[in-house]
């Protein structure tokens, strides 16, 4: 309960870190040899990663969603393609407010997938269909590294003077896909140790967020990231954050009521559909983007989760309320 209240009225520990490496990469960057070292390591962190996304990956939850197959593909439906559909539309209102290469960045924001963590422990906290929150969760994992690399090299990164298609997918495939895959198939063998490693594996995984981060935003400043971007477009773009949010949020739970879902699956979809996952977005922007862009392309994916952590935690609480006033 203190964490959930705390949620209400200030970032989460981890939002607070991931700020405080954006900070500390502004004030002591990492260059030279440091910079050629981390940028290995980063590498490596994000094999990592991906080797604990797969083996964490709940194989059952994906086979028992196909029963539930409307749900699932509502919010799909609004990560994969509502997302990117408003992204592009609203294009003629976001770029006389923030640069281009930010609202590359918010093209990049609605192309990803779903989050896992906070998506099931908010929907269990509004006395959502748990279960079909695990299962979507999962099953946009898993889509997401397959379709959002694509959908960025082919939507997003062409305008930015990426490398070819040839190369992306191999990088995609080097980078993501073989450590997923690898960690996936192994974890019959490591489900188990995985359980006993709860806590030591959440540090090692967040912390390998945070690596990707400070090596990111490092080249970033070296390029002037701060002259680019202005305290004018950082405000306008926690507006546009909150406005595709909550568009997101309205969307999607209005159409479930639409289709005549129970209380408790349109509380699954609304915390399913609008939500991005930082954990996988900051690791494929690291390997889909040229370096110089990767600091300045995340920035609105973070921005939007410290502020989807808060209004969903708020929608929660007053969901669970209701639901006890309720029965």
């Amino acid at each position: 309960m203190r964490v959930i209240k705390r949620l209400l009225f200030l970032p989460d520990t981890y939002t607070l870190l991931l700020v405080g490496t954006v900070i500390f990469a502004t004030m002591l960057p990492a260059q030279g040899s440091v910079a050629a070292s981390l940028s290995y390591l980063t590498t490596a962190a994000i094999a990592l990663l991906f080797f604990l996304h797969g083996a964490k990956l709940p194989r059952q939850a994906i086979i028992d969603g196909l029963t539930h197959w409307r749900l699932h593909a509502l919010i799909l439906g609004t990560t994969f393609v509502f997302f990117p559909v408003m992204g592009f539309t609203l294009r003629p209102l976001l770029l006389p407010v923030i640069s281009t290469e930010l609202y590359l960045g918010v093209l990049y924001l609605c192309m990803l997938p779903a989050t896992v963590q906070s998506a099931v422990a908010l929907t269990s906290i509004a006395s959502g269909n748990v279960p079909a929150a695990v299962c979507s969760a999962s099953a946009s994992t898993l889509l997401g590294i397959l379709i959002t690399p694509f959908l960025v090299n082919w939507l997003v990164i062409p305008t930015a003077g990426s490398v070819s298609s040839f190369d992306s997918v191999m990088k995609i495939f080097m980078q993501l896909m073989l450590p997923f895959l690898a960690g996936h198939l192994l974890r019959p063998w490591l489900e188990k140790p995985f359980r006993t490693l709860g806590k030591t594996l959440s540090v090692i995984d967040r912390g390998s967020i945070l690596l990707v981060v400070y090596g990111a935003f490092s080249t970033a400043v070296i390029g002037g990231i701060w002259e680019q971007v202005s305290s004018q477009m950082i405000f306008s773009l926690v507006a546009i954050c909150l406005i595709f949010l909550c568009l997101a949020m309205l969307f999607v739970y209005g159409l479930a009521l639409w289709l005549g879902f129970s209380r408790e699956d349109r509380i699954t979809t609304l915390f399913g559909g609008a939500q991005k996952s930082l954990a996988s977005g900051i690791p494929i922007a690291q390997v889909l983007f040229p370096a110089s862009l990767v600091g300045i392309g995340v920035m609105p994916l973070m921005l939007f989760h410290l502020l989807q952590l808060i209004v969903s935690s708020m929608l929660a609480q007053h969901l669970r309320k209701q639901n006890m006033i309720a029965s």
